[in-house]
């Protein structure tokens, strides 16, 4: 197995309370990474997150990221606690069911997607944005955003989630443009379903056998196999695949 060293290296990961995030967060502390584990409404689940990682010098931080002025002030205050940010991983995000078949009263299906809009597109904007400055002054970084693969192939449900991502794919895109002069990379990974709290429901029977068999390897993917995505995609070996949007769905969707 290649030892990945991220000594010396900082990186912040939004939403590593639990899911992707948490295990994001334990792989950089396991590669020596000082790490920045930030948290909205869960402050418990953040703490246990923290307590986890190996290594010193790591912190806590609380943020809500449908405020992107809290989202560009939680990457100053994590770089005011760390000393600078070498990676920023954007893996915030909520999927909340509000489907255009009438069932919900409008003004609640407007507050739920513009919710899921901020979330997931408009505080990664803000944290990206934030996290640039800083990188260009230090001459190098990476960003990692956290797509999905209903970006692709619809979210009938949900359908400010599968705007937001395919908005978070092209905004990955556009900014490894604009900042690979600055040495500064931008990435995007595009898993499908994922065994965690908030697809659990999800892969419940046999709705999610049918999920599972989606993909000819037949399950889906673990919060480990994400992470160690995210942990490759912020390598120096990754460096030139800037701009990739990476698919992680196991073939259960081919574009």
């Amino acid at each position: 197995m290649v030892t990945i060293d991220f000594s010396k290296k900082t990186v912040l990961v939004t939403g590593s309370s639990k899911g992707v995030g948490a295990a994001t967060a334990r792989l950089f502390a396991e590669a020596g990474a000082r790490v920045c584990v930030h948290y909205h409404r869960d402050l418990e689940g953040a703490k246990e997150v923290l307590a986890s990682l190996p290594g010193a010098g790591h912190c806590l931080l609380q943020a809500n990221l449908t405020d992107p002025n809290a989202a560009r002030l939680l990457v100053d205050s994590a770089v005011m606690k760390l000393g600078r940010l070498d990676v920023l991983v954007n893996n915030a995000g909520v999927f909340r069911p509000h489907p255009v078949d009438g069932s919900m009263p409008f003004d609640e299906w407007l507050k739920t997607f513009n919710e899921t809009i901020q979330t997931n597109l408009v505080g990664p904007a803000a944290t990206a944005y934030t996290a640039i400055q800083h990188m260009r002054r230090q001459g190098s970084g990476a960003i990692i955003n956290v797509g999905s693969r209903g970006a692709f192939r619809g979210e009938a449900g949900q359908v400010g989630y599968g705007a937001a991502k395919a908005g978070l794919h092209a905004l990955s895109q556009s900014l490894a443009q604009a900042v690979g002069g600055d040495h500064i990379t931008v990435h995007a990974i595009a898993p499908g379903f994922i065994e965690t709290a908030m697809a659990r429901p999800h892969l419940q029977g046999a709705a999610g056998e049918a999920v599972k068999a989606q993909s000819p390897l037949n399950r889906v993917a673990t919060v480990v196999e994400v992470a160690r995505a995210i942990l490759y995609l912020a390598t120096p070996e990754a460096k030139f695949t800037t701009g990739a949007v990476l698919d992680f769905n196991g073939a259960s969707y081919l574009r």
